[in-house]
């Protein structure tokens, strides 16, 4: 929420600034045109300050004014005093900026706590399926956006989710909590994924009818690995389908295309899933839109799959990370909320 700090460079600026010229008054009679520099020196020390310092460099800067060695004791009264109240202004400024720090602060650690309780941190495994998220909201200092994800262990087997929710930033909050509780309530009593993504849409459809422009609407993609993890059966809601990693190459999977939650599944047919063999060593990757419509600067889409097959050696959870650096290499800009999720198969040995 409140940035980087200021560069060490801007932090001296106002004292070397303030060294400077009163070193080159007191040194020739000839610099005391130089004074009106000292002027400067209050807004710059807003910068990089709280009020006690700004407040110290301004008082500094009233008493090199009226030091007669440094041959600055020539201003009018108009001047000293424009002088001493620009860096009264200058205190004044830094207090209010200093308070307003200490609220985004709070508010961030807000923002940590509800993306901690809306999509906890993934653990490495869930089952047999190991697990890597990675999310990058699409407003600057937001922490939960429209995108989300969970991955949960049931008794049909482990199920993830990842979806995209109409709008961006904390006005989606809402809709994400709904959505992840209804997914994770159909976890553990619906025995198809058909019906999980039904179960989803009519909390979307309940929601919107109380929501103020009575639209709300969201993607998803659901799989589900059975006990061996030797199978995976996917549906898709609008949303991208998965990318299976698979000896060194990378195919987006082929989907039967739903409507996206919220526009149309109560009283008609589900989604239909299809069901995909896995062989050693597979893994899988979702990526929302965020990722897949990345653009470059001539306007062409970022080639999920041809990057994710050049970056296939790069070990699971390190391979989100890889994407968003190959993005930024590529300068591939993005503009939506950037969420991926890797899931790594292990069809042999004991659960985890």
């Amino acid at each position: 929420m409140r940035g980087a700090p200021p560069p060490w460079w801007i932090r001296l600026l106002p004292v070397l600034l303030l060294v400077a010229v009163t070193v080159a008054a007191t040194v020739t009679p000839h610099a005391g045109d130089l004074g009106f520099l000292l002027g400067a020196i209050p807004p710059l020390a807003v910068l990089s300050y709280g009020p006690v310092g700004t407040a110290v460099l301004g008082a500094l800067v009233v008493l090199a004014l009226n030091v007669p060695g440094t041959h600055l004791n020539r201003p009018g009264n108009t001047d000293l005093l424009t002088i001493a109240f620009v860096a009264l202004l200058s205190v004044v400024v830094a207090f209010v900026s200093r308070r307003r720090d200490a609220q985004l602060r709070v508010e961030r650690a807000i923002g940590e706590a509800v993306q901690r309780a809306v999509m906890p941190p993934l653990p490495a495994r869930v089952g047999r399926i190991g697990c890597t998220g990675f999310y990058r909201a699409a407003e600057n200092g937001t922490l939960v956006g429209g995108d989300f994800f969970d991955v949960r262990e049931g008794p049909y087997g482990v199920r993830a989710v990842m979806g995209d929710v109409r709008g961006h930033g904390l006005a989606a909050v809402a809709t994400v909590v709904s959505l992840l509780g209804a997914f994770r309530e159909t976890v553990l009593d619906q025995p198809d994924l058909e019906q999980v993504a039904a179960r989803m849409d009519r909390r979307l459809d309940v929601d919107a009818a109380g929501s103020p422009d009575g639209e709300m609407f969201a993607t998803a993609v659901l799989v589900e690995f059975q006990g061996d993890a030797r199978t995976m059966r996917v549906v898709a809601c609008g949303h991208p389908a998965p990318v299976l990693l698979r000896e060194g190459d990378a195919r987006e999977i082929t989907v039967m295309p739903g409507t996206p939650l919220g526009l149309g599944l109560v009283g008609t047919d589900p989604p239909k899933e299809v069901t995909v063999p896995l062989e050693p060593d597979d893994r899988l990757l979702l990526a929302s839109d965020g990722v897949w419509e990345a653009r470059s600067r001539s306007g062409s889409f970022y080639p999920l799959p041809d990057r994710l097959a050049a970056l296939a050696g790069i070990a699971s959870p390190e391979l989100p990370e890889a994407v968003w650096a190959d993005l930024a290499r590529l300068r591939y800009e993005v503009r939506d909320d950037a969420t991926m999720l890797v899931l790594a198969p292990d069809s042999g040995g004991p659960e985890a």
